[in-house]
C-alpha cells in the first residue's frame, strides 16, 4: 500500500502476543485490542527514539514552524 508520503507501506495482520521485527533491534508486539484501539509494546535500544506521530509533529513544529506534519 502507498501512504500519503508516497512511500510503500507494508500492511500486516497480527494476533495478540504476536510481533514484528524492524531491523535487528526493534520489536513491536500487539498487546491488546479493545474496541477501536490497540496497545502496542515496542522493544528498542535506548538510543532509538520512539514517538507517536502526533508527538513528533508537535516537537518538530516547535523546532521549525514551517514544518509540514507527517499526519497531514
Amino acid at each position: 500500500t502507498t501512504n500519503t508520503l508516497g512511500t510503500i507501506m507494508l500492511v500486516l495482520s497480527r494476533r495478540i502476543g504476536e510481533s514484528i521485527v524492524i531491523g535487528d533491534h526493534v520489536t513491536v508486539t500487539l498487546l491488546e485490542v479493545q474496541g477501536g484501539q490497540i496497545r502496542l509494546g515496542i522493544q528498542a535500544p535506548r538510543e532509538v527514539t520512539v514517538h507517536r506521530s502526533e508527538v513528533l509533529d508537535a516537537i518538530t513544529a516547535a523546532e521549525d514552524p514551517d514544518h509540514t506534519a507527517l499526519s497531514d
